[in-house]
Parts: structure tokens; C-alpha cells; sequence
């Protein structure tokens, strides 16, 4: 995953980046989204395709770094989440936008950096917060209890011998570093040199995930895009694994009034919400070339869909929907 301290980091390359573009069939002049700015790479392409952007990212690193690229094309870099991209663009007089685009998970840049913790292949603090600021993997993991911690790795790492794991790790108190943890989770599971997985992957995974809250994060943030996006709007959603895929794949088809239809046997239901977006277009997967490319790509997943006309649900009764 990561260059050798010797090495330059990977090039950043941004995935499914013509699949996107396709997606949002951006016309010269429209107002669009980059939720997750990065290196810039959609931004950039949007802005080079006509369209006026506004990019976000929670990351002081990003921010500070991708100024210049920003500048150089003309984009709008806000610092903040993207699930408050409704709010913060309300502040700027920006009301509606004509497409959204997120791509959702850890960027190349800060697993290539071992300073930041994320990557188990070079060792480094054990941070993982893409904020750098509140509760940190060190901190989450030296005072949660032995079942918080193990109902974690469970749930957004999918890992099944996850109490083993956290077993482990309570034992080996306390970890500061990347490499202590990986060597924990090792040991726990069992690991051997040509082991085509790491055991300690789901468990990183996991720990990431809770420490940034991304997965409530990706549910606000489509949320914030169906409340920002014009008729005829279009939504673009990258991502990485099948916990972030689950929860776009759902959202879209409750949106798309794919919910709730009962059995063929039986009348449609036309009790529900007017639906907020068409049916979505089908998930879309790199092919061979950007694989032999981008080996990062090999999980990506492109959902996209299209806004109608109907009100986006308050954020009240969105959050009751999906209780």
C-alpha cells in the first residue's frame, strides 16, 4: 500500500475518474460537488469540463495542500465534512448544484504517509483521524472495553474472529504504533509470509472507520445531496468496500422508490414518499486496464442516480426511514 521510506510516494490517481465524469454529463456552467477533494483529481476534471466547483474535505492536509490546485482551476476549497456540504454552501448563497460526487473512504495520500497511521505496512503513530483531531485509533483502543472493541472489528471490519482480536489487544495494552497493532493482530489470528491477505486488514479497516465515523458520515452526506441537488441533478457515488457500497445501494433504491413494493402478487404500494431520484443507473466496476493501472481500484464501485423534481424528506424522517 505504501512507498519505501526511500521512495517517492504513488502518483495519485483518481478512480472510475471517465465512468464519473460520464455520470454527470456535466454541461459548461453548472454548479457541481466534490465531497471528497483529495488530490483533486474529479474536481479538477470538472472544472476542466466547464462546470463551477465547490470541493471539501475534512482534512487539514488536503486543504492545505491542494490549494494551489484549486486555485489553478478555479475551484472553491472549503474545509469541512461533506455531509454538511448543504449548510456550509447555504453560507456561500449556494442554494441548489447540478451534480454531487463523492468517493468515499481513505485517500492514497494518507495511506501513503506513515506519520498519519492509517497503513499497517509502514509504521507510524497510531492516529487514523482524517480531521487529526479528536479521539485517535491509540485512544479508542487503549481505554474502550474488551467488547466495544471487539463489536467494532465485527461490525466494520466484517472480521469474524473478532473477539480474539480484541482480546488480543486489551492484553497488549498499551499501543501507540501501527506496527504493534498489526503485529498484534497477527499473532491472534495466525499469519504466514504468503497469506495473499493481511490477517490485520478487516481489523485496521474497522478501527478507521469507527474512529472517523465514516459510515454515518456517507449516510448524512447523501442525505446533504439529495437536499442540494436541482432537478435533473446527478449523483455520483464511488466507493471501496461492501459496508459503503450497502448503504449507497440502499439508500438509492429507498430513494428511487424501490422499497416497500411487496410481492408481485400483490397491488403497488402507493402510500410511500414521492421518489427524490430516478431508478439509478447500474453499478459500474473498473475494467482491466485501469486494474493494471491502479491496483487500488480492484473494489471500487460506481453508483449514480438522477434527481427528480420531489422534495427531499426532512432530516428527521430520513433517519426514522432507515431505523
Amino acid at each position: 500500500m505504501s512507498a519505501p521510506a526511500s521512495a517517492a510516494p504513488a502518483p495519485h490517481v483518481s478512480v472510475l475518474l471517465d465512468e464519473v465524469l460520464a455520470a454527470l454529463a456535466i454541461a459548461p456552467g453548472e454548479v457541481h460537488v466534490d465531497g471528497t477533494f483529495g488530490a483533486g483529481g474529479y474536481a479538477s476534471a470538472m472544472a476542466r469540463a466547464g462546470a463551477r466547483v465547490f470541493a471539501f474535505d475534512r482534512d487539514p492536509d488536503a486543504i492545505r495542500e491542494g490549494q494551489a490546485v484549486a486555485d489553478a482551476h478555479g475551484i472553491t476549497l472549503i474545509p469541512g465534512e461533506f455531509s454538511r456540504m448543504d449548510t456550509l454552501l447555504a453560507e456561500r448563497g449556494v442554494g441548489q448544484v447540478s451534480g454531487v460526487t463523492l468517493d468515499i473512504g481513505v485517500s492514497s495520500m494518507q495511506l501513503d504517509r506513515a506519520e498519519r497511521g492509517f497503513s499497517f505496512q509502514s509504521d507510524g503513530p497510531l492516529d487514523m483521524t482524517m480531521a487529526q483531531d479528536g479521539m485517535n485509533a491509540a485512544d479508542f483502543l487503549n481505554t474502550a472495553p474488551e467488547e466495544e472493541i471487539a463489536d467494532v472489528i465485527y461490525r466494520y471490519g466484517e472480521e469474524p474472529r473478532s473477539r480474539r482480536v480484541a482480546r488480543a489487544i486489551v492484553d497488549a495494552r498499551p499501543l501507540e504504533r501501527t506496527g504493534q497493532l498489526a503485529a498484534v493482530v497477527r499473532r491472534a489470528l495466525g499469519h504466514k509470509p504468503h497469506d495473499k491477505k493481511d490477517p490485520a486488514t478487516r481489523t485496521f479497516q474497522a478501527i478507521r472507520i469507527h474512529v472517523n465515523r465514516e459510515l454515518e458520515e456517507l449516510e448524512r452526506g447523501l442525505e446533504a445531496a439529495e437536499a442540494l441537488l436541482e432537478e435533473g441533478g446527478r449523483l455520483a457515488v464511488v466507493t471501496f468496500h461492501s459496508l459503503e457500497d450497502r448503504i449507497v445501494k440502499q439508500f438509492l433504491r429507498n430513494r428511487s422508490g424501490g422499497e416497500g413494493a411487496g410481492s408481485r402478487h400483490m397491488p403497488q404500494r402507493a402510500d410511500g414518499p414521492p421518489p427524490t431520484f430516478a431508478r439509478p443507473a447500474k453499478a459500474v466496476r473498473p475494467g482491466e486496464a485501469e486494474l493494471a493501472r491502479n491496483p487500488r481500484a480492484r473494489s471500487a464501485t460506481l453508483r449514480s442516480a438522477v434527481r427528480t423534481a420531489a422534495p427531499a424528506p426532512s432530516s428527521s424522517s430520513a433517519r426514522s426511514a432507515r431505523a
